[in-house]
């Protein structure tokens, strides 16, 4: 199912190519069709004579005028005109549209398939400590994402990386062993029992960084925590894997309380345990993508050349800064390069595979695997992707470059044109949520657009203290609007108003923006938030409710609505219906731009059309019993299509706000 507006383009777009094939000869062209800028204009505008005047050497107006002429009759279509010079309108059927909007039935998410079509890898963050309001963005950005693909009709496994062995999980651990001078079973012991050890670890990280810089010594720890980790076999790497166990474990309930949730928990052990990074370095090796540098300051480092940045030869950038290290002379690994191993695994081009075990269960029944080195039985299998997306901030670019290259100079240029960098951009709080979160700001601080935040300055906002935050404030608003309902319906619809609009002020903005983020600005119920979609949707069941009908009932799919559909009340009302038929059409955007700020915005356009229609438009009290129904189906085909774009967006909508 395409969407009754993506199916109409379709329609539209395949009787185009027919018409200039039989007209002009013309194959495969590439056919624009926009939005007029009224639907009093018509529902889709196309820009063809002026596209095809220099090819036809004729005067725009004058092609548009044969196509119109022969485009003749189409199903769907009340008709095409010619405005201005060239371009060509096209006008629906409106009231046959309408039927097939009532007629749309959403597609069930594409049932479990092992190895997916699809492999998304979002969080990814450091078992080190809690989860931050950085995190947030990543892991709501990817979950979304991933809902719009299975939306999409596509399946999609959802993977979150951990990094257990690298040098922020070793600071934990030496501040932990040699900064506070805990025993190995101490240490043990705090990893399985402290109800908050997450926030313990977030204390320690950092202080180890101020620690280190007291002595030579001290300093010394870092590397010999993080050699004894990377060896395995030993009391630090059983502390370290007790540590990243645990925290990933409350990393996992955060990000449970906002809906997100992983099929595959990849880990850094198992590479290098598995050998991974061996079998990827024997086909660098063999490849020549990687060589052995003999000179220079990068002697005795195995490096990868990469493509050199325009204009580098004309600044007089030599052959030095066109190389990346991938193995130090000391022989460690870089982390692009056991990312080049997991790269290869993940599109089934490495030769081997993870062990796995059941780590992490969901309340609907479903596993989260993490990866092992021996397997489980009944495991399913992961990895052998056909396309792959990397949500990994904007900063690590240049890592996720050296990736892609590798795999092309392996000789997988297909993979590397399948692999995308999902990339977006840092979050920052306003000078007046820093302020409100206790973060004391100078008077050049109030004057900033935002705050930056950073863990290992210990400035930062805790996930679920943010969540915490912000239930507690949308709590006190159900408290005081509805006290007649019980505590417990109370908190949920607390929570289900917090977790939309937290989402909601993470998705509007797109990927490439900063985002300074105020949680009073997010939980208003007025201005481009969740609250303000979700009491559109609220309004909308209380019409229901009021009336004694579901809005299912309310849609009749062999009515007639034409007449209702004309003049200028008509048009705003068809306006309305228009936007609840383009759902699936801005699913398929969000897709192909790798956007779900588009989603967002039609979340609130469309909350934005109801809400106008809703004061306008008394309907329980309309006298005219036929127009009552008409009323009613416009109020319902907004209602469901309002519930399933918040569901894509990963939000529900309580049932009173």
């Amino acid at each position: 199912m395409q969407g009754m507006y993506r199916e109409l383009q379709t329609r539209l777009s395949e009787r185009i190519r027919h018409v200039l094939r039989e007209l002009y000869g013309i194959e495969n062209f590439c056919i624009v069709i926009e939005q007029p800028p009224r639907v009093e204009l018509g529902e889709y505008a196309l820009p063809l004579g002026f596209e095809l005047a220099r090819k036809l050497r004729q005067p725009p107006r004058k092609i548009a005028e044969q196509i119109v002429a022969a485009l003749g009759g189409l199903e769907g279509f009340q008709g095409f005109e010619i405005a201005g010079a060239g371009y060509i309108n096209a006008r629906l059927d409106r009231s046959g549209a309408a039927r097939a909007l009532i007629d749309e039935t959403e597609l069930p998410d594409p049932p479990p398939c092992h190895p997916a079509e699809i492999l998304v890898e979002h969080t990814s963050i450091n078992p080190n400590k809690a989860a931050h309001i950085g995190h947030l963005r990543n892991a709501i950005l990817g979950d979304t994402f991933v809902r719009l693909l299975r939306a999409g009709g596509h399946s999609v496994d959802v993977q979150n990386y951990i990094d257990n062995t690298g040098v922020q999980v070793a600071d934990v651990v030496a501040g932990l062993l040699f900064m506070e001078r805990r025993s190995k079973e101490e240490i043990l012991r705090m990893a399985e029992a402290d109800a908050r050890f997450d926030y313990t670890c977030w204390d320690v990280y950092p202080r180890v960084s101020q620690w280190y810089e007291q002595s030579s010594e001290n300093a010394a720890r870092r590397a010999e925590v993080l050699h004894a980790i990377e060896a395995g076999g030993n009391d630090i790497a059983e502390i370290a894997a007790a540590v990243s166990t645990s925290v990933v474990r409350f990393h996992l309930r955060t990000m449970q309380r906002l809906g997100i949730e992983y099929d595959f928990l990849p880990r850094e052990s198992e590479i290098i345990h598995l050998h991974f990074w061996e079998l990827a370095f024997q086909q660098l090796k063999e490849k020549g993508v990687v060589y052995k540098e003999t000179a220079g300051p990068k002697a005795g480092c195995w490096v990868a050349r990469r493509p050199r940045p325009l204009g580098a030869a004309a600044a007089g950038v030599g052959e030095e800064e066109d190389t990346k290290v991938i193995v130090r002379s000391n022989g460690t690994v870089v982390y692009e390069g056991k990312d080049i191993a997991y790269h290869l695994w993940k599109f089934g081009l490495l030769g081997r595979d993870f062990g796995y075990r059941r780590f992490y269960h969901y309340p609907d029944g479903r596993t989260c695997w993490m990866s092992a080195e021996e397997s489980e039985a009944g495991h399913p299998r992961f990895g052998g992707a056909h396309e792959i997306y990397n949500v990994i901030d904007a900063r690590q670019a240049e890592a996720q470059h050296t990736v892609v290259e590798a795999l092309r100079g392996l000789g997988h240029a297909a993979a590397a044109d399948r692999y995308h960098h999902f990339s977006y951009e840092m979050v920052a709080l306003t000078p007046r949520c820093a302020t409100e979160l206790g973060y004391p700001l100078t008077s050049d601080d109030m004057a900033r657009a935002y705050i930056e935040v950073s863990g290992r300055k210990g400035f930062g906002v805790k996930a679920d203290d943010l969540i915490d935050l912000m239930i507690g404030s949308a709590q006190k608003e159900v408290d005081a609007r509805h006290a007649e309902l019980a505590a417990e319906e109370r908190r949920s619809i607390a929570e289900q108003i917090a977790i939309g609009a937290l989402r909601y002020f993470m998705l509007k903005f797109t990927r490439n923006s900063v985002i300074a983020f105020d949680f009073k600005e997010a939980l208003a119920f007025e201005g481009e938030t969740g609250p303000y979609v979700q009491y559109a949707v609220v309004r909308a069941g209380n019409i229901f409710r009021k009336a004694g009908i579901s809005p299912v009932e309310a849609l009749d799919p062999a009515a007639d609505f034409q007449r209702w559909f004309s003049g200028e009340t008509g048009a705003e009302i068809w306006e309305l219906w228009l936007a609840a038929g383009k759902t699936t059409y801005v699913v398929e955007q969000c897709i192909s731009s790798q956007e779900p700020a588009y989603l967002a915005k039609h979340a609130f356009q469309l909350a934005q059309l109801f809400s106008n229609f809703y004061h306008r438009h008394h309907i329980l009290n309309e006298a005219d019993d036929e127009r009552r129904r008409f009323l009613l189906a416009t109020a319902s085909v907004a209602h469901r299509e309002l519930i399933r774009t918040l569901g894509v967006l990963g939000i529900s909508a309580p049932p009173v706000m």
